[in-house]
């Protein structure tokens, strides 16, 4: 049982590189599902939810706060759709999304510009417009993931494996990925199983509180909701309002308490 991360640059054979892995692992596979989940989880349009996930921030930058708050919601639905693991999430950022949780085996799949451009001219683009499309797609992805969680994700640091998918074929990287989702660094126990439990909660009380209260911070050890926030806000009724909602309504949370003035660990979401 795992939880698996696949990165890629447009017409990079990602897509297909994932599709096999869950094919071949017989695990559920998330991508644009993610969008329709969170939709209607936070009834936001879908078309909105991609555009915060996919935009760069010059074309969404009077709407920074708001796209910040659909990129809360999306995490907040990703967390809780790999709680039960057997998952492989292709899409922009599933490694950071994620990034809290040591067991998940991130991965990139590269390929040559040049392999890339002739993937694209096969849907029926010239040589210079799909040489032109790829550059400004990556340009896009790289200044969004620089912007919102300044890291650049060509970094290969961010990664538990990149494959260059020149030499090798999709069957390659489909057998490599499964080879290493089978190694202890990577298996569940229970308390994997519970860091995840964990990191749902916290993520998705954030999702509740972040359109009214941006600074709040919080954390989860063991189903312990510690909530960080200033004294104006938790004073505030409509905020104690929404955390006793979300405690009532998830079973599983043991405590929930209220900080202020103490400094914000650093996995605080």
């Amino acid at each position: 049982m795992a939880i698996i991360t696949i990165s890629r640059g447009s017409f990079s054979l990602g897509k297909a590189v994932a599709e096999g892995v869950a094919e071949r692992l017989g695990y559920d596979i998330i991508s644009r599902d993610l969008l329709l989940k969170a939709s209607g989880r936070f009834h936001v349009p879908q078309e909105t939810l991609e555009k915060a996930i996919h935009d760069a921030p010059g074309v969404f930058e009077r709407y920074s706060y708001t796209k910040l708050v659909y990129l809360a919601y999306l995490r907040a639905t990703l967390t809780e759709m790999v709680a039960d693991g057997n998952i492989v999430y292709h899409g922009l950022a599933g490694h950071i999304l994620l990034s809290l949780l040591p067991h998940v085996l991130k991965v990139r799949i590269t390929a040559k510009l040049e392999s890339r451009v002739a993937r694209k001219m096969q849907d029926g683009f010239s040589e210079q417009m799909a040489r032109a499309r790829i550059i400004e797609d990556d340009a896009h992805r790289k200044k969004w993931t620089r912007k919102i969680y300044h890291a650049d994700p060509n970094d290969s640091s961010l990664y538990d494996m990149v494959i260059s998918i020149d030499k090798l074929s999709k069957e390659d990287a489909v057998d490599f990925i499964c080879q290493c989702a089978s190694r202890k660094a990577f298996e569940w126990t229970h308390d994997r199983i519970r860091q995840v439990k964990d990191l749902s909660f916290a993520c998705g009380l954030k999702a509740s509180l972040i359109a009214s209260f941006f600074d709040v911070k919080i954390t989860c050890e063991y189903g312990n909701l510690l909530v960080y926030a200033g004294e104006k806000v938790a004073h505030s009724a409509k905020f104690k309002r929404t955390i006793n909602t979300f405690q009532k309504e998830n079973s599983g949370i043991h405590n929930l308490e209220v900080h202020t003035g103490v400094p914000v660990p650093a996995n605080a979401v």
